[in-house]
């Protein structure tokens, strides 16, 4: 699905066009590239397939960072950028006909300015061109909870949330509502009605946001990533209040993400912050992005779910966190897997080879084992 060019204009016609740093994107465009990343003494760096390259130019010394970077910025972006030492935006570039869509980082480091951008898709993939596991549907088909996607900076957490929303939005008649900083992929109306509201220009900031949201009639709501306790706090009880709400989180795993969710309370709040969670949380999904040995696909992740049934409250209830990746084991008829599964999976399908299954595999004894068939009996949870 495109971008709706002519909202795209509406929201970034105003900025200058045919800025130097335009010629950056367009090369990262060209080489297929994910990111882009500029420090002052190295040249131009990209990342394609996962592996960052350095662009065959001379490094960008200080004042042309300046010249680069500085027309991107207005008035409240570079009061930002003096107060906070980096600031989030979205950027478009028109190449070929074809506006592309990056979501930049300028940041200081060493009293230097430096800049890193992500490379949006233009259009919403779906999960099977994502190679995303057919579970995930099931997920979206919930009208009440709460969703997470886990994962590290780049392991595509924001591509499939997006991917989630645009199944919602092809088979459901509801609202859609997202609050983000900044707006990454920008969706084309199907059945739901949908406002995507961006932190800084739209709406001051998130918890002004979360308070309007409320008064919105949002059926299902995108609040972005999970950074502080008053974004979760906020979160969860808009998931108690009858809304399905998505976000994402900073963890590994599906089970350590419980653990980065209380780390963010007291201790005093932990059983309350764990009865939430096991009666309104409907599934957490762990990603890793790997490369790819597929002809014209450059990486595919790798997932870890977790489905919130009985046992897995259970266990969350009574703080039993030690023994859900056994759970999440036993629940695969359920749908869920671990990354041992998983990988075993993306290398049956010739997605991936061995060597990289094995280099990333939390358990490569495991791992090998189920490539060899034998399933590994595991103890009673209960």
């Amino acid at each position: 699905m495109t971008i709706p060019v002519e909202e795209d204009k509406k929201r970034f016609g105003k900025r200058p066009a045919n800025l130097e740093i335009d010629k950056l994107f367009r090369s990262l465009v060209k080489l297929q590239g994910s990111d882009l990343h500029l420090k002052v003494g190295r040249p131009p760096y990209v990342r394609v397939a996962g592996t960052l390259r350095p662009l065959n130019r001379e490094p960008i010394d200080e004042d042309e960072m300046v010249r680069l970077i500085f027309p991107m910025l207005d008035e409240r972006l570079r009061r930002i950028l003096d107060e906070d030492g980096g600031c989030d935006f979205a950027y478009v570039v028109e190449i070929d006909e074809v506006r592309w869509r990056f979501r930049v980082n300028v940041l200081q480091q060493m009293g230097y300015l430096g800049l890193v951008a992500r490379r949006i898709n233009n259009y919403i993939p779906d999960f099977e061109k994502l190679f995303l596991p057919p579970i995930l549907e099931e997920l979206c088909k919930f009208h009440q909870g709460m969703i997470l996607l886990a994962g590290v900076t780049g392991s595509g957490k924001s591509t499939t949330i997006a991917s989630m929303l645009n199944w919602v939005n092809r088979n459901y008649r509801k609202h859609i509502l997202t609050l983000e900083d900044p707006i990454e992929f920008t969706f084309t109306e199907d059945k739901c009605l949908i406002n995507q509201r961006e932190i800084g220009i739209d709406v001051k900031d998130f918890m002004i946001g979360m308070k309007h949201a409320v008064r919105e009639d949002p059926d299902v709501m995108l609040v972005g990533e999970m950074r502080d306790r008053e974004t979760f706090e906020t979160a969860i009880q808009a998931a108690e209040t009858g809304h399905l709400v998505f976000g994402t989180i900073h963890a590994s795993t599906a089970p350590s993400t419980l653990g980065r969710i209380l780390d963010l309370f007291p201790s005093e709040m932990h059983s309350a912050i764990r009865s939430a969670i096991a009666f309104n949380m409907k599934g957490i999904v762990a990603q890793k992005l790997l490369p790819s040995i597929k002809e014209g696909v450059q990486r595919v992740p790798t997932c870890e779910i977790m489905i919130f049934n009985p046992t897995i409250r259970k266990l969350i209830l009574e703080g039993q966190d030690h023994k859900l990746p056994d759970a999440i084991r036993l629940g695969y008829q359920e749908g869920m897997q671990d990354f041992t599964l998983s990988l075993k999976q993306l290398v049956e399908r010739r997605l991936i080879d061995r060597a990289t299954a094995f280099e990333v595999a939390p358990n490569p004894e495991a791992l090998s084992m189920a490539l060899k068939g034998i399933e590994v009996k595991e103890p009673g949870i209960l």
